[in-house]
């Protein structure tokens, strides 16, 4: 018979009954340690974790009274309140147990004990102790859940043929298990097409965790990803499960991976690796099974010829890459998102306003280097700002028909670095330099977008 995977400690100043409770319960559990001094006991809780504690309730020669074994009860559960303890009594102290329980104690065992009844009375604590556990991490994950799940996204547009084999590619792969890598500008809707494959995939009933990796302090990294226990630094004042482990039968998706720092990405390739993650302030490894879907706007096989991202990483991520095209490349596809985002707006605003073909034609000729996103907040923008029923071309200001330096629609394609910056500059101007609007619409946390200004030399746009 398989044994119970628990750590079982007996308390006792009889070494005759801490042997025949070691002899008897080493056939149940998997550990089961003993100790004849009580006095041990505030060490051995700091230095393990035991699912039950069985405690005598004397230990002074002479003494009857219980008082010593209540004393150690409280000691105990004043460390680990949920700790389960099981008194071991005298057949003539059954009042003594029951006061005992009254203070905290889980059940208690009369000597001289009856094997059966002694394995049953400590499995049953385990027992009890697991469903608990369970419960509160069930509690704590839906916690989580709900302070990381932001607002559902619009849904994926497009009926070009561009878009149909990307649509057609994660679909393909939504079927396995496979890491895939999204590629693409910023706003092309790489997070959309994360979430489709987790929908159509085995997983669509556990949970999709996103984690902006680019975001991220370096200092909060670990405690984020993997979690940690009370007590691991100043402000860990409770256990707190990472996103790494709530993502666990589910999938994690990690946004901006490319700019990830060495040292994290050797952390995330050992947890990759071994499939487990360790919480801040414990020796304990979590196994965890996820599917991985990563995205970056970087051109990531550069980044691994520069140094500056592994190669072994992008190999355990990368089993199927899908590149998503810019909005320039699938001018189809402007017609039928600008009128479901006009939808969306109307209905949200309760206006009513419709779209022209000559302003559809115009919406065509711009470059968009804010891709779908972009065109979304023009849209939005549009129906709050205008007068007009019908939109016009002046209800979209566009700062690259300024003059800035952004593609058009005619011109050859720039490098994905020329095009991020040009998204960048029409940001900028079109948010008249507040970075926080600025950040949030290029889909990046700020320190990514200070990153990314001092990159490509834009710190004077916000000076």
């Amino acid at each position: 018979m398989k044994k119970l995977p628990a750590r079982i400690l007996v308390v006792d100043d009889d070494p005759d009954i801490l042997t025949a409770a070691r002899v008897v319960l080493r056939q149940t559990f998997a550990s089961v340690e003993t100790e004849s001094n009580p006095q041990k006991l505030n060490f051995l809780l700091q230095q393990h974790h035991y699912d039950v504690i069985l405690l005598d309730m004397n230990y002074s020669s002479g003494k009857t009274s219980g008082n010593e074994g209540l004393a150690w009860l409280k000691q105990i559960l004043s460390i680990n309140p949920d700790q389960r303890v099981v008194m071991i009594t005298a057949y003539g102290d059954i009042k003594l147990a029951v006061e005992a329980m009254k203070e905290g104690a889980a059940d208690f065992i009369v000597k001289p004990w009856d094997n059966e009844k002694l394995e049953a009375t400590v499995t049953a604590s385990y027992q009890h102790a697991v469903t608990k556990k369970e419960l509160g991490h069930l509690k704590s994950r839906q916690s989580q859940y709900s302070r990381i799940m932001q607002a559902p996204e619009s849904d994926l547009v497009g009926r070009s043929s561009l878009m149909k084999a990307v649509l057609n590619a994660a679909q393909k792969v939504a079927e396995t298990d496979a890491n895939v890598l999204l590629l693409g500008e910023n706003g092309t809707g790489k997070e959309l097409i994360a979430k489709l494959i987790h929908q159509q995939s085995k997983r669509k009933d556990e949970a999709f965790i996103k984690v902006d990796a680019g975001s991220l302090a370096h200092s909060l990294f670990e405690s984020e990803l993997f979690g940690y226990k009370k007590g691991a630094f100043t402000d860990a004042r409770e256990d707190r499960i990472g996103r790494i482990e709530l993502a666990n039968g589910g999938t994690l998706f990690l946004d901006e991976v490319g700019n990830l720092p060495l040292p994290l990405q050797a952390k995330l390739l050992s947890v990759l690796q071994n499939r487990e993650v360790i919480p801040l302030g414990s020796n304990k490894p979590v196994a965890v099974n996820v599917r991985l879907i990563c995205a970056t706007n970087l051109v990531i096989h550069e980044a691994v010829a520069a140094g500056q991202f592994r190669e072994d990483l992008l190999y355990r991520i990368n089993t199927v890459e899908i590149t998503l095209p810019p909005l320039r490349m699938r001018t189809d596809d402007i017609p039928l998102l600008a009128q479901h985002f006009l939808q969306m707006y109307t209905a949200k605003y309760r206006k009513e306003k419709t779209l022209g073909d000559d302003t559809i034609k115009y919406l065509q000729d711009y470059a968009w280097p804010g891709n779908v996103r972009e065109l979304q907040h023009a849209i939005e923008r549009a129906v709050i700002m205008s007068e007009h029923t019908v939109l016009k071309k002046n209800d979209f200001l566009f700062a690259s028909r300024k003059g800035a330096p952004a593609l058009t629609a005619k011109q050859e394609p720039l490098s994905l670095d020329d095009m991020e910056r040009n998204a960048i500059i029409t940001a900028i101007q079109q948010y008249q330099g507040n970075m926080s609007k600025v950040a949030r619409a290029l889909g990046v946390g700020r320190t990514t977008l200070y990153r990314k200004l001092t990159k490509y030399g834009l710190e004077k746009d916000i000076s």
